[in-house]
């Protein structure tokens, strides 16, 4: 045990919280210093609380926070770990796992999906929910102990104990396939259309598509096949859809406009 975490053990009894501190620490494998960060993070907005100056208090800000530090972190990791790749290859191993279903999944591992608090007649998807709260945890390690500390228990944590990088690198992802699911989920219609076909500066097909949700374009995507572009469309769909809550919300909740 390090000596800044022997200080808060033995400061640990003398906490108003102590049980939720003795949770933390068990899945962080430290104590939080300042434990508010903490509980905001698991504060979902479905709760409407508000601080005591008005202001609206949920995981939000901390979830945007957290998604920059971990796509760093993740970034840093994965360009070590495979230091003979192309940057195609890390983008997309740092993509798998910073990915929502992953994000979710990594949560309920550590148990931090049962500690988030929402409104129970909230229908937020439980992977979104608890990935959304997976990356506000990040944000409020960054803000509690810095970079260093994210970087260790990401990479102690996580990526040592419950991920195996070189398998996950290594596995096809059929992004295609999961923006269906998505739309299927959401009751929306998916179309991809071919914008343009053109040739590299080598003669070979060079193939631009987009993707169209519920009549909104949500990316673009090249490839050197129809296939390909759809592909990457459709990665970029999935990303922009995890990022763009405004884009989000106006698919999910308008009908579908017809050309």
């Amino acid at each position: 045990m390090s000596a800044l975490n022997l200080i808060d053990a033995i400061r640990l009894p003398f906490r108003k919280d102590k049980e939720l501190y003795r949770v933390f620490h068990k899945m962080l494998g430290f104590y939080p210093r300042d434990i508010r960060i903490y509980q905001e993070a698991l504060m979902h907005k479905s709760m409407l609380a508000q601080n005591k100056e008005g202001n609206r208090l949920n995981n939000e800000r901390l979830e945007f926070l957290g998604d920059a530090i971990l796509g760093a972190v993740v970034g840093e990791i994965v360009y070590h770990h495979f230091p003979r790749k192309r940057e195609g290859f890390l983008t997309n191993t740092r993509s798998k796992i910073v990915q929502r279903e992953t994000l979710g999944k990594l949560a309920a591992e550590i148990g931090l999906d049962k500690l988030v608090r929402r409104n129970e007649h909230n229908q937020t998807h439980n992977s979104y929910l608890a990935g959304n709260a997976f990356e506000a945890l990040i944000g409020a390690i960054y803000l509690d102990r810095g970079y260093g500390q994210c970087k260790s228990f990401v990479k102690k944590r996580i990526l040592k104990r419950l991920i195996d990088i070189d398998k996950l690198a290594y596995k096809e992802v059929n992004f295609k396939s999961k923006l269906l699911e998505w739309c299927q989920k959401h009751k929306v219609t998916l179309e991809y259309v071919l914008l343009e076909e053109t040739k590299d500066e080598d003669g070979s097909p060079l193939f631009n598509s987009k993707v169209v949700i519920n009549g909104h374009e949500c990316a673009r995507g090249k490839g050197y096949s129809k296939k390909e572009s759809h592909q990457k469309a459709s990665r970029n769909a999935l990303h922009r859809l995890k990022h763009d809550h405004k884009l989000h919300d106006e698919i999910v909740n308008c009908k579908h406009v017809s050309d």
